[in-house]
């Protein structure tokens, strides 16, 4: 079968080779560019806990060491710390430490990088680069891309996806409406190494007292990379003026001496820019073959948010949908599940923004006579940037298509339906005590057993006593590859619960013991349904996507 054509070569396409690669399906990436990426200090990203371990899981390398995983997190408004957010090394590992896990802050070329090195070594995965996409057509069988440059040609393809940033050819070329608003934030940035009071600790400063240089805005945000590099943003007013070198230098000299309480001390400019964020939402992510992904989909960011989180998630969730589609044949209601689950979560965003921004950005109402209303907009832009609330946590999929209707046997953990998995030390198939995230994106289910005491004895002592034979035997007639572990206790989670794992780590369902009609219903689900009811409906679909562009 024809591999999977992927436009566009930044880190959400990169991302989906190298996922759909680990579960065997090969893929064409089209890169419109030399295949370097130039190094921008001022260019990052933070990754929240799933996103840095699916990094980490693809690329086969320690990130930490590439980033600055923060030891806290202060919001100050003036001169006085407001909250003050402790992080630890355990916390990014998954248990119970009690404190929040600590983001990953990396350069965005650094990442991109990564993801490079990963794919020098992976035989399912061509990279084209100098290849400007400039026509898509599509049938029942297939899709064929052309591209213009010196390796101009036509690329023939099983699917394609649109990971090509908010100007996507792809989607203008399917006629797809990208509705939203333009410019909803901007922020000088600028990277410089120096010495600042908070050893590792990103900050957050509302209406600084400083503010002589003129209008910045009243918010900085201060972010620490590796080697003594820190990422300093101003949002700046709503007007289109422009940002002159001069203003740059000014802000970086006034916020360093306020933050040192005496004369700037010495720092060294590394880079500058300036960060405009968009709000944007694709109307469809998908036309028969071809699918969006990333910026190509939508654009958010406001807020201390950051977009890249959201297509990494996009990519996470649309390689294991498309790898039982090249394999076994398409199954409509899953492929289509891509763009139920993965808008509703990034629309979800994008209002709970919409509606926070007037009281954030707004000035005067009632935020000015309110008392304590500023702490409460100190607590939104904290849940921004930290990842909390609606306006920054990763979504859930409770009402997907996706979902199996209430079960007989389902029992409640702290795990919400839907919701990614806390990430426990499991016992796997051979014995081996791995991390529950590292056994995902393998192109099969995770069924695992909350078994208390297992893990201080051999896995032959345990594997073919008690409820195991007769659990693995349900694990083995389940329609979808499926793979059994075991873990000593998971959050909420009774003695004998056996979970229901999605390859990308969101949660089907836990079950009160062993119940074979149930995980096998619930597996089911999470294939869209009966394969057999979807056969008839495969042909059709494939055509009506094929005939016709969507609005």
């Amino acid at each position: 079968m024809d591999p999977v054509i992927i436009v566009g070569a930044g880190p959400v396409g990169l991302t989906l080779a190298l996922a759909l690669a680990r579960q065997e399906v090969p893929s064409v990436v089209l890169d419109e560019g030399t295949g370097k990426d130039e190094p921008r200090l001022a260019r990052t990203v933070v990754l929240r806990e799933d996103t840095a371990a699916l990094m980490e899981r693809l690329t086969g390398v320690p990130l930490a060491g590439a980033g600055a995983r923060w030891a806290g997190w202060r919001a100050m408004r003036r001169r006085q710390v407001m909250r003050e957010v402790k992080f630890d090394d355990t916390a990014a590992g998954g248990e119970g430490s009690g404190t929040s896990p600590a983001p990953l802050h990396i350069a965005q070329h650094v990442l991109t990088n990564a993801l490079r090195a990963a794919l020098a070594d992976e035989p399912l995965v061509k990279v084209a680069v100098d290849s400007r996409l400039d026509a898509v057509e599509q049938e029942r069988s297939g899709v064929t891309a052309h591209t213009r440059g010196p390796t101009g040609t036509w690329w023939r393809g099983s699917y394609l996806v649109g990971c090509d940033g908010p100007r996507s050819t792809v989607r203008k070329l399917q006629d797809i409406r990208f509705p939203g608003r333009t410019a909803v934030e901007r922020h000088a940035v600028a990277a410089l190494r120096t010495e600042l009071p908070w050893d590792g600790q990103a900050l957050l400063h509302r209406m600084p007292p400083w503010r002589t240089a003129g209008p910045s805005g009243g918010e900085v945000t201060g972010r620490p990379l590796p080697d003594g590099v820190w990422r300093l943003d101003w949002l700046l007013p709503p007007s289109k003026d422009l940002v002159t070198p001069e203003m740059l230098v000014a802000h970086v000299r006034e916020t360093l001496a306020g933050w040192t309480d005496g004369p700037t001390p010495s720092y060294e400019l590394l880079d500058t820019g300036v960060h405009t964020v968009h709000h944007r939402l694709a109307r469809r992510w998908r036309v028969g073959r071809v699918f969006l992904a990333g910026d190509a989909a939508h654009c958010l960011g406001t807020l201390g948010t950051h977009g890249l989180d959201e297509g990494l998630r996009d990519a996470d969730n649309l390689a294991w949908k498309l790898a039982p589609a090249w394999h076994h044949g398409p199954h409509e209601a899953l492929l289509d599940s891509y763009q139920a689950e993965r808008r509703a979560v990034v629309a979800a965003r994008l209002r709970a923004a919409d509606q926070a921004l007037p009281l954030l950005r707004g000035g005067g109402g009632l935020r000015a006579v309110v008392p304590g209303s500023g702490r409460g907009h100190d607590a939104l832009l904290m849940d921004g940037h930290l990842g909390h609330g609606a306006i920054g946590a990763p979504g859930t999929y409770a009402d997907s298509p996706l979902s199996p209707q209430r079960l007989e046997g389902e029992v409640p953990v702290d795990t919400p339906r839907g919701a990614q998995v806390v990430d426990v030390r499991v016992t796997a198939e051979d014995g081996s005590f791995v991390r529950l995230r590292d056994r995902l994106g393998r192109g099969a289910l995770l069924v695992l057993l909350i078994a208390p005491g297992t893990g201080v004895w051999d896995r032959k002592h345990w594997a073919t006593a008690g409820i195991m034979p007769r659990l693995a035997a349900a694990v083995t007639a389940l329609p979808y590859p499926a793979e059994l572990l075991v873990a000593e206790s998971y959050p909420g989670a009774a003695a004998h619960t056996v979970l229901l794992v999605r390859p990308d780590g969101h949660l089907v369902t836990a079950l009160s013991g062993v119940r074979p009609a149930d995980l096998y219903t619930a597996a089911e689900a999470v294939l869209g349904g009966p394969v057999k009811a979807q056969a008839g409906a495969t042909a059709g679909a494939a055509e009506a996507g094929a005939a016709a562009g969507s609005r």
